[in-house]
């Protein structure tokens, strides 16, 4: 059974904000996850239990449950890591 990828509207927000290159690797990216295809990481510290994805010079976090993948937040790696520790909770409450 194939794995499911939910996509957040912040997600897609970014994603069409993009000039059309950047924004077709995203999208092949993060079709790519159902397929365990791309350069992902699990994050650590408070971060733990979620994942990132590389695309160029942007970062999309997500996070496995339950044989779904979930695409919650998207963005420059410059700022990615610093907030989502801040916005963590409100997030994924």
């Amino acid at each position: 059974m194939p794995t499911k990828v939910t996509v957040a509207s912040q997600v897609r927000e970014y994603q069409q904000a993009l000039s059309p290159e950047p924004r077709r690797r995203m999208k092949a990216a993060i079709l790519g996850l159902a397929e365990g295809r791309g350069d992902t990481k699990l994050l650590q510290g408070s971060l733990e239990g979620l994942s990132r994805l590389r695309v160029g010079e942007h970062r999309i976090v997500f996070r496995r449950n339950a044989g779904r993948i979930e695409v919650f937040y998207a963005a420059p790696r410059s700022v990615v890591y610093e907030f989502l520790a801040a916005h963590l909770q409100e997030m994924l409450g």
